[in-house]
């Protein structure tokens, strides 16, 4: 029976075998440690979002924070290698009605003339299916810390518009208001608290790459 002709394709290294395999190799993992590095970003406010509902005797209410700020550190091969930091302006909370934030601003709730800023620091990224995570960190809300965990859907990276390159995540978790401090209620005629404890956050977040500083310049040499 005639074999069928195989065909064999030389490849050529220029120097000595030995080193053309170190430097093969040396190639390969600087390409796969450059896609797998963790990558910082910073979220962008104009296209982020944070807010809460809490209930307001048989409705809920909802609210908002318009000053922010974060970075995270997101590894895209392994989102469990990932943190975030996020520290929000206290006195930016808005419920469309001023008389409430002022309130909401004072010491019954938030106290923002002593507790300016409330912060998020992840300790943990857990992956529980495809683009969902379980970010727990610690919250701190009127100088009071506590554990939470954050439902996070990873909704995708690309080419931002206009140049860069972006993330967008959403995020959500529901906490205790009383844990932290923020206790003010009354009660109305007939009973029922005005009220309710539990507060509903929901986190959307579009987060932009930070490009790399470039290298500084030597400074010239002055002649002699």
């Amino acid at each position: 029976m005639t074999q069928p002709a195989v065909s064999f394709r030389r490849v050529r290294f220029s120097g000595p075998p030995t080193l053309a395999l170190i430097a093969a190799a040396g190639l390969a993992l600087a390409t796969t440690s450059a896609v797998a590095a963790p990558e910082n970003y910073a979220i962008d406010p104009a296209h982020s979002a944070v807010g809460f509902t809490v209930r307001h005797l048989f409705s809920r209410v909802p609210g908002r924070f318009t000053k922010f700020e974060g970075k995270m550190v997101i590894d895209r091969e392994d989102f469990t290698k990932s943190s975030v930091h996020v520290s929000i302006d206290a006195a930016s909370i808005d419920t469309n009605e001023p008389a409430r934030d002022k309130h909401l601003r004072s010491d019954a709730f938030f106290d923002v003339a002593k507790n300016p800023k409330m912060t998020f620091d992840s300790t943990g990224v857990k992956q529980v299916a495809p683009n969902k995570l379980q970010v727990a960190g610690n919250l701190t809300i009127r100088g009071t810390t506590k554990p939470v965990t954050l439902d996070v859907d990873v909704l995708g990276f690309g080419p931002g518009y206009g140049g860069g390159f972006r993330g967008g995540f959403e995020a959500h978790t529901k906490i205790n208001r009383q844990d932290f401090g923020v206790a003010w209620n009354d009660v109305v005629e007939g009973g029922g608290a005005v009220l309710g404890d539990d507060v509903d956050v929901n986190i959307n977040v579009e987060a932009v790459k930070e490009q790399p500083k470039p290298a500084a310049s030597p400074a010239p040499k002055k002649g002699l």
